[in-house]
Formats: structure tokens, sequence, C-alpha cells
């Protein structure tokens, strides 16, 4: 016999599907809109992180789907939180990661009226989430909140919308729970694995590149695993770095903004590609050169869970519809040529990475970030996360830095600013045990810098990098190149950030030389409490950029 259900508020059951599809945090900035729903968090078992500012609070549920695989949950109120939200957003859907927003909205009798702070949601969201729903009958929200986790992780991973009319949320009803969701996964077909092992036996020159999401440690092992047998160079996409170990003796390096010349050069000498994951979009593929389009001269194998994706911007060779945790199991059945032809390329390969990333060129001034850089790459262990933004700076951790874990990269392809900080809160508070670096320019910081105060309250002791020239340092770039001699609009006036960091309650300090960083760093960690180091940056090192960040790039 089936037990007679309670009857309970729209609130209490949305928080209770949260619960049951194992929510273990929410970031939010609090509104009157759903205060239903908050109201039934306070004895839910789920932490609630309080953020300063709805983009931070969006940034924050990103990197938790980055992290964990599983959509990160984000609560912001009606109008203004939404907009502010928006930026979290589109992150996600550029990066492909599983999240959700809840957004309040106003009650359903005043729709249409342009109400307080009312939006059209689905007109706003439209174009940067995967669906957009707005739920009208607390009975449905079990159904509605089920299927949202579903289309956040399956296929092509990204953001889902909710939208929740204010009353809906004080409605009663007594309604079942919806069960635990596991994303269903394509799987590769026999004879396209068929296919992939008859393209390898006649190959000359491949090389295989991973990107996207999707993954897992297992995943990268599995395809680690492949690519020893097959004795294969493997690269990695933009900002996806750690799902190769950079010190296997097959990595290439990354095709990122400005990457080795010398690799570009191997990806487009090729004769076979072998895209696993990733979309190889305009950043990675140096502005749609690296492969030819609609029809890539090379043989490319691409394999991606979104059929969408598939013969999108490149038609391939051979397309496969799969996961990459699916299609890496599947690779354990794929034989290998016993004497491969291009056996000895991925050490090449792979020394020509090394010389690449070693040795940091010098800097005007007597901070040299390039060293710092270097030095923290021996310094951290290899499951340290580090997160940055966009900007100049990043052009130097990308290509020093080396990351050896799944797992331990948290950066936005979107190039988006301000993602650091909140990344690294959220990184801190799902990993306590393990150090969380995030680093950011001046620029960038000051965008959602405020989540220090975040990082405060909750004892997430990150560390802090500010890389300060006083300048939005990329756009300076560009425009003394394209407009020489015409400053205008790139000039910034920053506070002492050691002293913002102290305000907060945290550890600062200001770093004015090289060899001042290391003991620094060392005292940041031992405070146990959030730090910034603010590392003065010569003005004139954003000109040494330009390996980095080609004309391209928008922002930073």
């Amino acid at each position: 016999m089936t037990p007679a259900l309670s009857s309970r508020s729209g609130g209490q059951i949305l928080i209770d599907q949260l619960v049951r599809q194992g929510v273990q945090r929410v970031a939010c900035v609090p509104g009157e809109s759903y205060l239903a729903a908050l109201d039934a968090l306070r004895d839910s078992g789920v932490q609630v992180v309080v953020c300063r500012n709805e983009a931070g609070a969006a940034m924050m549920a990103e990197a938790e789907g980055k992290l964990g695989g599983r959509p990160g949950v984000c609560f912001v109120t009606r109008g203004p939180g939404a907009t502010n939200a928006s930026h979290g957003v589109h992150i996600a859907m550029q990066d492909s990661t599983p999240m959700l927003l809840f957004v309040g909205q106003v009650e359903r009798g005043m729709r249409e009226r342009e109400a307080f702070q009312e939006l059209d949601y689905k007109a706003v969201f439209g174009s940067m989430a995967k669906w957009v729903v707005e739920i009208d009958q607390a009975e449905r929200i079990p159904e509605l909140v089920a299927r949202a986790f579903r289309v956040a992780m399956q296929g092509r991973p990204g953001p889902v919308v909710i939208a929740l009319p204010e009353d809906m949320l004080r409605e009663t009803c007594a309604v079942a729970d919806a069960p635990y969701v596991e994303p269903a996964l394509a799987w590769p077909a026999p004879q396209d694995m068929a296919r992939l092992q008859d393209m390898l036996a006649g190959a000359r020159a491949p090389i295989a590149v991973l990107g996207g999401t999707g993954w897992d440690e297992q995943a990268c092992a599995a395809f680690a695993r492949f690519a020893e047998r097959a004795q294969l160079p493997v690269a990695t996409s933009f900002r996806r770095a750690a799902l190769f170990d950079a010190g296997h003796p097959l990595y290439a390096g990354d095709l990122g903004i400005g990457p080795d010349p010398r690799l570009k050069q191997r990806v487009a000498e090729a004769d076979l590609v072998l895209l696993v994951g990733g979309r190889l979009s305009e950043m990675p593929s140096s502005s749609y050169t690296v492969l030819d389009v609609p029809v890539p001269r090379q043989q490319l194998v691409h394999v991606h869970a979104g059929a969408e994706e598939l013969g999108r911007v490149y038609q391939p060779a051979l397309a496969v519809q799969a996961a990459p945790r699916a299609f890496c199991a599947a690779l354990a059945d794929v034989q290998v040529p016993a004497a491969p032809a291009w056996a000895g390329t991925a050490a090449q390969a792979h020394a020509q990475y090394l010389d690449w990333t070693e040795t940091p060129r010098t800097l005007p001034g007597d901070f040299q970030y390039g060293q710092v850089v270097a030095w923290l790459r021996d310094r951290l262990p290899a499951d340290a996360i580090v997160c940055n933004g966009a900007g100049n700076y990043a052009g130097w951790l990308h290509r020093h830095f080396r990351h050896r874990a799944y797992g331990t990269q948290l950066a936005p392809t979107s190039g988006s600013m301000g993602y650091g900080v909140p990344a690294a809160v959220m990184a801190k508070l799902r990993h306590p045990e393990r150090i969380v670096v995030a680093f950011a320019g001046d620029g960038c910081f000051l965008m959602n810098g405020q989540e220090f105060a975040t990082a405060a309250q909750y004892g997430a002791a990150i560390v802090v990098v500010v890389l300060d020239n006083g300048q939005y340092g990329t756009i300076r770039m560009h425009q003394e190149r394209d407009y020489p001699g015409r400053v205008v609009g790139t000039q910034l006036q920053n506070p002492d950030f050691a002293l913002m960091a102290q305000a907060f309650g945290g550890h600062g300090e200001t770093v004015l030389r090289t060899e001042d960083f290391a003991p620094a760093f060392e005292r940041a960690l031992a405070s146990g409490r959030p730090a910034i180091l603010h590392c003065r940056l010569d003005p004139r090192a954003q000109s040494h950029a330009r390996d980095f960040v080609p004309a391209g790039q928008a922002r930073g």
C-alpha cells in the first residue's frame, strides 16, 4: 500500500528535490522573490553559500559543475539579480558546464504587466541556456527539476534556467519526489571503433586533442593507457590542460591562445586528428586556422557527446557521438599497430613542450612574474587547484604552469573576466584539504573581488595572486598596436589590495620583488586564512604578452 503523501509548500518541494539529487551546497544572493525556497534551505542540510554579487554566485555554481560533473546550483532574485547572474550562465554555456540557475519571478497574476523587476526569462536566457522553464504549478516541481538535471548533464552539458513565481513557491500540494537522475551516456558504436582502428593503422602522423567536459579521473586514465599503447602524442584544448598529465612523456602541450608554433604546425601537418570531447572553437583553433573549414585537410575523427556539434563547423571523416567517459572506456578494445610509423614523434613533441614552457622571458621591472609561475609549478602539489579569469596575466600561467592531475584547472574558455576568485572560493569549499590558488589581474580582480568576503565568511583559505600593472593590459596592448600613442580608457587607479585582504579579516602582503614572493606565499598558506598577495608588475610588461594574446582576444 502506497503511504499517503504529506502536503508541502512549493519551496519545500523544490529544496527536497535538490536533496534528492545529491546537492550539497548552493550559491546565492538572497531575494524576497524566493523566500519560501530560502526558508526551506534552512533545515535541509544543504550548505547555503551567501555571495556578494549574483555574478560571483553564478560563477561559483559553474565552478562546482566543472569540478563535480553534476550541476552546480545557484539561486538569485528576479530582474537585476537574474541579469547579474547571466555572466555565469554564459560561461557555463561556452564551457559546456552543467549548472542550474533558479531565478525568482513575479507572482503569476502580475505577469505581462512589467511588474516590479519582471523579466521574460525565456527571452533573456534563451540564447545562452540549454533550456529555460518557468514552473507554474507546485505539483510539477519534481518533474521539471528532474528534467532540468537531466538536460544539464546529457549530451553537451550546459546551463538550465528555472524561473520560480513567488506565489507558486508558497502554495501547498501533495506530490511525490522524483528519483535521482543519472545522465544517459552516448556510447560509440562498435563499427565506429573498428573504423578508428583502421584509420590508425593507415596513419603516418596522428595526434590526439582532448577538450570539453564530461570527463573524470577514470576517463583521463583510460585515454592515457590507450595513448601509451599507441605511442600517440596528446595535446589539450584551451584551458583544458588538466585532462592529461603535463609530465607524461606523450604530452605535446595545449592549443590555447598563442600556442607553441611547433605544436600548431604538428597539428596542421598531421594526417589524422583525434578530437575527443572538444569543439576546437575559435581560441584553440587559432581563429579556425588549425583545421580548414568546412573540410579539414587532415582526417578528422571527432568524438562529442552532442550530436548537434558533430559537423557543426568541421565535417569529420568519422563522427562519433559519445561521451568522453564512454569513448575512453571503449578504447580498451581498439588494437594499435605494433610498430607505428609515427614512433618517436611523441617524445619529440614532449621535448618541444618542455622547451616551450621551461624558461620564462625576462620582463621589465623587479617582479618577474614568469619566474614566480615557474616556482609555483615546482612548489605546489599535484592536486592543487589553480584558478584564473581573463587577461594578459593568464598567458604566463597557461604557458609555464604544468597541470599534473584531473580537476586542477578552473578557467573560463569563454574568456570571462572576474572568474578566478569566486571559482577558487567554491573549489576550497568543495576541497578544503587542497591548496587553491587564484590568479587575477588588477582589472580582473575588482570585477568579482568582493567574493573575497565570502571566502572570509566561510573560512575558505584561498590564496589570491593579484598582478597589478595599473591597466586593462590586454586591451592596452591591442590599443598601442592598432592606435599607437592614443591611449584611452585602459588606465586604472587601484587600492592597496593587501590592506583590502586585511580589512576582510584575511592575510595580505605586497610583493615588489621576485625573491619576496616565495616567503610571502608560504606565510599566506601558514596563516590559515584567505590571503591576497598584491604583486606589483611593471606596466611595460604587458607588451611582452603578445606571444600569448593575439589580436582576437577581446577582454582582459
